[in-house]
């Protein structure tokens, strides 16, 4: 290992994606692995370590902290290490948080080896690095931001789709009924919807949010 080798954390809950990954990137020269987190809080604190220049962050643990409240919370340190998310998923619901967190690059898992091995390199020189997909979308929410839900809308509207009542989302957000009511008032006048049904089925359409 050089002084100039790139050291990278791999964070993600599933050992076998972490091995692919190890496999992957330490066939590239200047890239070392120097360690692994199963858990997003795992992550966080061996990022805080000092020792790391990129993580490569998953979105979804199994349990506890997800992926982009990891990355607000390493990025949010001075010197911080760049987060690179390396990912399954590209809906609007899973992209905005991780890149308003911080993140440096957002990767989707089926990327060509070479094409990760160049979003590290991009992501330690400070350089963003998007999927198409996810690049895609972000450049149709600046072409028509009317459309564009804000990041609590996209959580009320998902709570939505999972079946809740106003009273139970508002419970799950710690948001009165009455705001809950203002956030669907706004979302249904956005997607040129009037009822529950057409608003989750309009926003899973445009891949504002996931089912």
């Amino acid at each position: 290992m050089t002084d100039a080798a790139i050291r990278l954390l791999l964070a993600d809950d599933h050992p076998v994606v972490r091995a692919g990954l190890r496999a992957v990137l330490e066939t590239e020269p200047g890239l070392v692995v120097v360690a692994e987190a199963a858990t997003a809080e795992d992550a966080v604190a061996r990022a805080a370590e000092g020792d790391i220049d990129v993580v490569l962050m998953d979105l979804r643990f199994g349990k506890g902290m997800g992926g982009a409240e990891a990355t607000a919370r390493i990025t949010a340190r001075p010197g911080a290490p760049r987060v690179l998310i390396v990912t399954t998923y590209d809906s609007d619901a899973d992209t905005l948080p991780a890149i308003e967190a911080g993140a440096t690059g957002y990767l989707l898992k089926d990327a060509p080896p070479e094409d990760l091995a160049a979003a590290v390199r991009t992501a330690a020189a400070g350089r963003t690095t998007l999927a198409p997909t996810v690049a895609d979308r972000l450049m149709n929410r600046l072409r028509a931001p009317g459309t564009a839900l804000t990041r609590r809308e996209t959580e009320v509207l998902a709570l939505v789709a999972d079946g809740l009542s106003n009273q139970a989302i508002g419970h799950r957000l710690h948001l009165t009924e009455g705001t809950v009511k203002s956030h669907l008032a706004r979302i249904y006048a956005k997607l040129g919807v009037d009822s529950r049904t057409a608003a989750v089925a309009t926003a899973t359409s445009l891949g504002l949010i996931r089912r």
